[in-house]
């Protein structure tokens, strides 16, 4: 995909959605449940969609709702369901609706006090929490953000009494009860007129944000950050942390300033993303141009997308860190600097991480669980204590508690930005530093991932030819860039889960390709250890490859 020429520039007037044009449509158009793009989709973050395309309106919120009382009841899940949302104008509107349903049903519904946002993370944590205290009914919980999508987006994604992305089993059934329902018309569907429901006991302001904040120091050595000065500049990207920063700073004396506390349903501040869109993707240059023009004013710099779920890490005169690079320094500081974690401890990625997170473990004589990609992967072992850190490519970990205990089993942005902090506090390196001196060990990693555009059609034919073991015949080619191809997986080798996808592996190289699970968009990954060009080699077979397999 080409850079736009207006990536990573200050967004213009018509560069911005039309809010109130997004709000009726929301309110106005029904989905038809007949046409594949309108249905509800859960892909690895649940159901996300846009108001104008019929995909995320309010018929889907009541649709699929409705659907996780249904699952809850026959699951047995009676406690409260914490309810989280994001900054995005369309998740403020599905939140009254889902609260309607909620009541309707006589759920018991935790929300933040004072009207205030509530990060992802803040929600696993809460759900932990809450589900620790013995004798007392499951909670769950569901949240409302469609991640780092532009501002005319929106989301929602359910999080079981583990406090994790639900299973897939899970998603599947309430995708299913949810297009009953719209294709029912919502009969059956049990709803309160939201000036009702708040005149209930049902909803119950808590106070979310102190309850995780205090305990912040049980994961990040807060202590260390505050005795060494660590200047931090933060960037929410208009996101659901924002307020949490200061109460941050003064619970542990941390030096934390906000170089950008606008929060705006049009996201009107960002700048551009490589594609010309407004996009809060903390982990692109191009959307974080805002707080790179900061970078050497402060020690470190860090960014979080909408619903806190992932981070971005940007350090003096290198800049924004690629989220592998980061990933495999956090993996290393955790495995050397977290005394009580068992030995044991398996670190679990995503197969289209780096394999530089291969090198570590191995140098750490730790073992490496490599999984689908998704987070709830890794939801299991966070909750039991087997996995010590689970990551994803995209910028998303989450990790234990400094005892080895279970912190939350969702991404957490929050405890990212501040072990980039951490390690800078204890080692006087930064993490770009830090990933440097990892190069000269393990040589250098040259990664790129390219998203294409593809048809439903496509989609489909590659998902069937990938049903089985894909051979380099189907390929057309036992080499890759000049190498010969030593695997080809479509499951991954930690959990044997299938990948929805396929990855191609030679001894300097390798390249994996799916399709995404909630954009019309085919997605292909690719690494070496070489040089630059034996990456673009790598890519551009690859892309040979997957074109002759979904050729018509």
């Amino acid at each position: 995909m080409a850079i736009h020429e207006r990536a990573g520039q200050a967004a213009k007037q018509t560069d911005l959605v039309n809010i109130p044009k997004l709000m009726s449509h929301y309110y106005r158009l029904m989905p038809d449940v007949g046409v594949e793009a309108q249905r509800v989709t859960f892909g690895t973050s649940g159901h996300r969609g846009c108001a104008f395309n019929k995909s995320f309106n309010e018929a889907h919120i009541l649709a699929i709702v409705q659907a996780t009382v249904d699952y809850r009841r026959d699951a047995g899940i009676t406690g409260a369901l914490y309810l989280g949302i994001d900054t995005h104008a369309l998740s403020q509107a599905a939140y009254l609706t889902a609260l309607e349903v909620l009541t309707g049903n006589g759920v018991n519904v935790r929300v933040a006090q004072d009207d205030e946002f509530t990060p992802t993370p803040v929600v696993s944590h809460s759900i932990i929490g809450a589900n620790r205290q013995s004798g007392q009914p499951l909670c769950d919980g569901l949240i409302l953000t469609p991640s780092h999508n532009p501002p005319q987006d929106g989301g929602i994604k359910y999080n079981p009494p583990h406090g994790g992305p639900a299973e897939g089993t899970i998603t599947h059934w309430i995708e299913q009860r949810a297009n009953h329902y719209l294709g029912q018309r919502l009969e059956g569907v049990k709803r309160l007129s939201y000036d009702v429901a708040l005149k209930t006991s049902l909803i119950e302001p808590v106070d979310l944000m102190s309850a995780y904040v205090d305990e912040l120091d049980s994961v990040i050595d807060m202590a260390a950050i505050a005795k060494a000065g660590v200047r931090i500049g933060v960037d929410p990207l208009g996101g659901s942390g924002i307020h949490y920063w200061e109460k941050i700073a003064q619970r542990y004396g941390v030096n934390v300033e906000l170089v950008n506390d606008r929060v705006d349903p049009t996201f009107g501040f960002m700048t551009l993303d490589k594609d010309g869109k407004i996009r809060m993707d903390c982990s692109s240059p191009y959307a974080m141009a805002g707080l790179l023009a900061h970078q050497d004013r402060f020690d470190l710099c860090v960014g979080n997308d909408p619903d806190y779920d992932r981070h971005g890490i940007v350090c003096p005169s290198t800049g924004l860190m690629n989220p592998n690079h980061f990933l495999a320094v956090a993996i290393e500081y955790l495995l050397t600097h977290r005394p009580q974690w068992d030995k044991g401890l398996l670190i679990g990625k995503t197969l289209v991480s780096s394999t530089m997170i291969d090198k570590v473990c191995c140098e750490q004589q730790r073992t490496l669980c490599e999984v689908p990609v998704g987070f709830k992967w890794f939801v299991d072992g966070l909750a039991t204590g087997e996995f010590g850190f689970g990551g994803e490519e995209s910028a998303g970990a989450a990790f234990l508690r400094r005892d080895g205990q279970t912190w939350c089993t969702d991404k957490d942005g929050f405890i990212l930005a501040l072990l980039a902090a951490e390690i800078l506090a204890v080692t006087g390196q930064t993490p770009a530093e830090r990933y440097q001196q990892m190069v000269e060990r393990h040589g250098e990693s040259y990664y790129r991932r390219i998203d294409n555009p593809v048809t439903q059609k496509r989609k489909q034919k590659f998902n069937q030819l990938i049903a089985n073991t894909v051979s380099t015949a189907q390929l057309g080619s036992d080499t890759l860039a000049g190498d010969s191809i030593k695997q080809v997986l479509t499951h991954a080798p930690g959990n044997k889960a299938a990948i929805g996808g396929i990855k191609v592996i030679t001894d300097r190289a390798w390249f994996a390709a799916r399709p995404s699970g909630t954009e019309a968009l085919f997605k292909v990954y690719g690494e070496s250890f070489v040089d630059e060009a034996h990456l673009e080699s790598v890519l551009g077979e690859a892309q040979t490859m997957i074109a002759a397999m979904l050729s018509d």
